[in-house]
This record gives C-alpha cells, structure tokens and sequence, in this order.
C-alpha cells in the first residue's frame, strides 16, 4: 500500500485512464483493452435479481465515474407493506457507514492542529487514564484486570487497535459492556465517556484490530477538540458544506414518507419488517445520544457527494474539507503487520487488505474468485443493513449502494461488485 501511494500520487487522474493490466488469469476483456468500462445492463441485471429472488426488498445504486454520473438504477420497494417503490430520494438508515464521516471530521481537528495521532488518549480524554485489559476470571467468577502495556493511542482509535469492545459478544467483557450500557440512547456523548472506561480493554492498545466504539470516542472527541456539540460540528464542517442537506441524525416528522424500512431475514427465507416504532423513538424522541458510529440517515446522493468529496483528494466543488495528504493517511493501510489475520477478527473477510483510519483499505489484488472485485488503492465501508460504498482513485470510480436487510448480507456486496468490474476483474497489482 505505501509503495502504491508514492508511485501513485503524483500521476493520480492519469492512471484513472490507463488500462488496465494484463494478469493471469486475465482481467475483464473490457477493462484490459479501454480501461474499465461501466456496464450497465450488467449492474442492472443484478440489482433486479436481488429484487426478484428476495434477497431484500428494495435496493438502489448510483455510479460515479471519471469525472461524471455513469448510471443510477433503483428496483422494489422502500416500504413492503405502503406499496411505496424504492427511488433516488428514498432515506436510508446507514448505520456504520456514520464512522468514515465521524473520521473525516476529527481529521479536520488534526489538520488544526489540535492533537497529534500518538498522542495518549488520556492526554486529551482522562478519564480513560485508569483503564484496564481484562485478564481471565477469578475463583468467582469475575474478571481480573491488569495494566495496559502501553496507552491507548488517538491513532489506535482511530483504527480499531485501542482494545475496545461493541459488546457483540458472549466474552465476559462485552457482557459487562451491555450491562453497563455506555451507548444507551438515553445517554450523553459525555455520558458514554465515563461509562466507557469502566469496561476493561479485550487486548492491549495495537495488537489486535477489533471492531468497537471506538468510532464513538472519535465523536467524544470531536466534542472536546471543537468545543461544541459532535453533530453541530459535522453539520457546519462537512453536511453544510457538501451540499448534504438530506444526511443527518436527527429527522423531521415531515421525512417519514421517504423512509425506507428496515426488512431482518427470517430463518424460513421470508423478510420481516422491523417495527417502525424503533426509527421513531431513535429519530423522533429526542434521545440525547448522537452516535458517531452510527445513527446518520441519508439518500444516495447526499452520500456520493461525501464520496466524491473523498474522490476528489478532499474537495468537492471548490469546497475543501480535507487536504490530499489528509485523504492518502486515512486511505492507507495503519495495520502493524505483527498483527496477523487471525488477529483481525472478520476484517479479512472484506478482501485483501488492511484498515486505514475508518476505512477498510485494498492492497491487494483478489485472491480467489470468492473474493469481492475491486482495485488495490480502493477504501470503503459499509453498514448493518447491507449498505455500501467504496471509492477507487485507481478507476476514477466511487459507487454508493443502498437497502435496507438486515442482518448484514455481504454477498449483496459481492455480486455488486461483479457486476461494475467484471467477475474476472484484478486491477493493478498491489505491493
């Protein structure tokens, strides 16, 4: 990945329009001969075979490439049971594709100057000072703890390297971490921040990748460096600029028609509703939690403008958010590599790569054909209900997906990816 960034840099539009490589097994006819091609009876088949075979119950995609829209197709419905059909303004509920947004925005702090990245989290955040690693159970059954081996850095924070935990599990700790409940909807961003502490580290800081709240101690962050509230700093820094008028965590009344709902699979095949009450009480209440690995609604649009904000090198439209170099650090891959695959939890799972500051990072070209497609130089994440975007500066190519099934189904991911580069698609050659 490094040597892809310095050789790579300098010449970034140029390679847009390169073709693409010959390898063994060969890649797509068409990406070999012109560069890759968008094919959009293929993405179109696609999307309408999810559709057809129910794999979920709506679903949207809009392609940006070289410098232009290149296609946008919608199929099914937003909402099953009103009849309403899924379109380009539909809002959907994004879930973790919050976190590169969170990302973005303590990168604007860092550009200030605000902190460096291996600063000590406790310099800026004490309270997380006393914090402990859990170390086995004792004879009843409690978890013992121990000293961290170094601090927790603002840079494993920001890579899933702090030790945190999600509480997605039935490990001692993450039940501790329910039971604590530090991201209760009830709870302040600063509430969480003296919750948060009280659970014990799963590792030491850097030697693992696990994914966590950490993205939410990125929003406490936000709150300390900026001094004001984490959402009011994304609305002035990052939505309001963009253009972004339809992305937010809180709603009006007024935008429930064009909300789409949330489908969870049922073991018989089916797709079941979640209950609406749930958006409602999360976006409607007034709960006090702002998230920042997660809560944001938004429609294609608004995200492809985030995504071509990232595209373009930190600029959209002559607004800059992000210096390019700001943009190449998060893209690259910030993994030590004495942190091996079976340390990585799922994150290989995603294809051959790494993890940048918030975005999963390609670099290297798919192994197998089980593999998703994609180019080395690709960054991207996803959300809970199979939601996706990824931008590739190799292709000149950024793409936003969106449904609404849950629980995550990657193998939409897969086949979409299939479809915009081709199944036989390598890309330029990695490190």
């Amino acid at each position: 990945m490094r040597n892809w960034f310095k050789t790579i840099a300098a010449a970034f539009w140029l390679l847009a329009a390169m073709p693409a490589l010959a390898q063994s097994p060969p890649v797509d006819e068409a990406a070999s001969s012109a560069g890759l091609q968008i094919d959009i009876p293929r993405i179109d088949a696609m999307i309408d075979s999810i559709i057809a075979d129910r794999r979920t119950v709506g679903a949207s995609v809009l392609v940006w490439h070289k410098g232009k829209e290149a296609h946008f197709h919608a199929a099914g419905l937003a909402d099953r049971e009103a009849l309403k059909p899924f379109r380009r303004d539909t809002l959907v509920q994004i879930f973790s594709m919050t976190k590169p947004v969170t990302g973005v925005a303590l990168m604007t702090l860092w550009e200030q100057g605000k902190f460096g990245l291996d600063d000590p989290l406790a310099r800026h955040l004490p309270q997380f000072a006393a914090i402990r690693v859990a170390d086995g159970l004792d004879a009843d059954g409690r978890i013992k703890t121990r000293a961290p081996s170094r601090p927790i850095t603002i840079r494993d924070v920001l890579r899933h390297t702090a030790g945190f935990t999600y509480g997605d599990s039935n490990d001692p700790v993450d039940r501790l971490f329910t039971q604590r409940g530090p991201l209760s909807a009830k709870n302040t961003l600063a509430q969480f921040g003296e919750l948060m502490p009280e659970v014990p580290l799963l590792f030491d800081p850097g030697t693992h990748w696990h994914y966590s709240a950490a993205v939410d101690v990125q929003a406490l962050l936000v709150e300390h460096f900026s001094g004001m509230p984490f959402a009011e700093y994304v609305g002035r820094t990052i939505l309001q600029p963009l253009g972004m008028d339809d992305t937010g965590w809180r709603r009006d009344p007024s935008d429930l028609p064009r909300l789409a709902m949330l489908y969870a699979a049922q073991p018989d095949g089916s797709l079941a509703a979640w209950p609406q009450a749930d958006w409602l009480a999360a976006n409607f209440a007034g709960n006090p939690m702002t998230m920042g690995g997660s809560g944001l609604t938004s429609t294609v649009d608004d995200y492809m403008r985030f995504a071509r904000m990232l595209l373009g090198g930190g600029s959209l439209d002559g607004v800059r958010i992000l210096k390019p170099s700001t943009i190449r650090l998060m893209a690259t891959d910030q993994l030590d590599p004495r942190i091996p695959p079976a340390d990585r939890q799922w994150l290989p799972g995603k294809g051959s790569g790494g993890f940048g500051f918030d975005f999963f990072v390609r670099t290297g070209q798919p192994k197998t054909p089980d593999e998703n497609r994609g180019a080395v130089g690709e960054f991207f994440w996803d959300g809970y209900p199979s939601m996706l975007f990824w931008v590739d500066p190799a292709n000149d190519l950024a793409v936003v997906f969106a449904t609404q099934v849950t629980p995550f189904d990657g193998t939409l991911h897969h086949d979409l990816r299939g479809a915009v580069y081709g199944p036989d698609y390598l890309g330029p050659p990695g490190d």
